[in-house]
């Protein structure tokens, strides 16, 4: 059986390659390649629901332009247009600030009064980083303080974040909402043991980051089943009111699961950060008991505390495709375009005016948030090709390129790929939503050619196109588009989805 179809795949190919390879390299497919359209009819979607754009690096044309012009939702290959304009126009060495303001007298290590923080939409303040910010202000002399915590949030002018308005998830670390002071990405984790004794009942908690808000009753009880669904066996149940989250476990944990985790967005913003602040400057050495409100700082900042550079945050945007980093830094282009508070519209006009000095054409696009978490937003096929074409002749083009997740290796596509031959060729971002998986990025053939390649996919079966989606990946990687490639490489082989998207 493995034969058989191992023949009629390299058949396909040999079709493919017959009916591409006379137009030469450079030259457009008058058609969409047959194997493709047999791999998508397999999972039931038509050729009218994909969009695909090739060319060359380099190259004068593109060697295929399926449906290029159509306007689709990408889902996260935006967060391409969003890394890209802000390498450009903010550097790889742009940095966002926490401002630290005194509201009162300092003596002797005591603030007498409020402490402000003020932030300035930071995409990725971790654990690790708040307590270096912590070690920061006992390191430059604070050691209590008497009054209230003010967080001033004020940079970002936005519309109520209702978390749930999108997918009905409002715990899905996903699905927070972009913000000024955005701490650990107001995320908690749980992680789920079993007992260290033997005849211990019930599974170890841990909770992380420790808020004092967070409250658990009572520890799952243990069952000796096996570990499937475990998340399901537990029946997590939280009651979150912003200030305090009480979480309830309804069933039990698998004791044979070993060690598992979930994450979980709680708490508003200002609680999230007052939790962080009292546990943290505490573990600091740091005294405080105060509440937390909201406020405008005002004066000169006590002290600064920088961010992690722009080109490390667009890694972790690309590789892991995380949605509200990808928010905080579109938000950051509107600074080149008008004072504060930042917009939307004002990060929507920065990105366009930056299309249209680089001559980047990619008309029609719509850019919602700048993650892809939307159902409006739409590009072409044709428009990010040009970007990707147009980023391969930038400064910040190794930054960018090796932000991409790689084929089997890291990111999104850690676990796709392990069975095709272009495992470690491939650096493509991902794309997921439902009826939409959109793959961008740029594929290496077996012979060293750099390809720029775009797939978007709409479709109510979308959730089954990994499969067509790889095999149009292993084709480019097979060579199906230069006119020499009529003898694929000896270890190629049909390409495998693995999972994960």
């Amino acid at each position: 059986m493995a034969s058989k179809m191992k023949w009629r795949w390299w058949r396909i190919f040999f079709v493919v390659c017959l009916a591409t390879g006379s137009a030469g390299a450079g030259a457009v497919s008058a058609t969409f390649p047959e194997a493709w359209k047999e791999a998508l009819q397999q999972v039931g979607v038509p050729e009218s629901a994909v969009a695909v754009a090739v060319q060359e690096v380099g190259a004068a044309r593109p060697v295929l332009m399926h449906r290029a012009d159509a306007l689709m939702n990408p889902a996260s290959v935006i967060k391409l247009v969003t890394t890209a304009t802000a390498l450009d126009l903010l550097g790889a060495d742009y940095r966002w600030k926490t401002e630290v303001y005194l509201d009162g007298t300092l003596a002797d290590g005591v603030l007498h009064g409020n402490l402000v923080l003020k932030g300035y939409g930071d995409p990725k303040i971790t654990i690790e980083q708040w307590q270096a910010f912590m070690e920061r202000l006992r390191q430059a002399g604070l050691t209590q303080v008497t009054g209230d915590l003010i967080v001033d949030r004020s940079l970002f002018s936005l519309p109520a974040h209702d978390p749930s308005a999108f997918d009905g998830e409002p715990l899905k670390p996903y699905n927070v909402g972009p913000d000024a002071l955005l701490v650990s990405f107001k995320a908690v984790r749980f992680e789920f043991a079993p007992p260290t004794s033997k005849s211990g009942k019930t599974a170890q908690v841990t909770v992380e980051p420790p808020l004092a808000g967070i409250k658990i009753p009572a520890l799952p009880t243990l069952n000796n089943k096996r570990c499937g669904d475990w998340l399901g066996e537990l029946k997590p149940r939280f009651n979150d009111k912003g200030s305090q989250t009480e979480v309830r476990f309804g069933g039990s944990f698998p004791g044979r699961c070993g060690a598992r985790e979930m994450y979980v967005a709680l708490f508003d913003v200002p609680h999230f950060v007052h939790g962080m602040f009292t546990h943290y400057f505490a573990e600091a050495g740091g005294q405080f008991s105060g509440n937390v409100r909201e406020g405008n700082a005002a004066g000169t900042p006590w002290l600064v505390f920088d961010s992690l550079p722009l080109s490390e945050i667009v890694q972790d945007i690309n590789k892991r495709s995380n949605n509200v980093m990808a928010q905080q830094v579109f938000l950051t282009l509107a600074s080149l375009q008008m004072l504060p508070p930042y917009t939307r519209g004002g990060a929507r006009l920065a990105m366009a005016e930056w299309l249209k000095t680089n001559r980047i054409d990619m008309n029609g696009l719509f850019v919602e948030n700048g993650s892809g978490l939307s159902r409006d937003v739409r590009v072409s096929a044709q428009g990010l090709l040009n970007l990707l074409l147009y980023a391969q002749q930038a400064p910040w083009r190794d930054l960018f390129f090796d932000s991409l997740p790689l084929a089997g290796v890291d990111g999104t596509l850690k676990y796709r790929f392990h069975k095709s031959a272009a495992y470690n060729q491939a650096y493509l971002k991902t794309g997921l939503l439902e009826n939409t998986r959109t793959l961008a990025g740029y594929v290496d053939d077996f012979q060293g050619r750099r390809y720029a390649v775009v797939v978007l996919l709409n479709h109510t079966n979308a959730k089954r196109s990994a499969s067509a989606m790889d095999a149009i990946v292993e084709g480019i990687y097979q060579g199906v588009f230069y006119q020499k490639a009529l003898t694929p490489p000896p270890q190629a082989a049909k390409a495998v989805h693995q999972g994960g998207f």
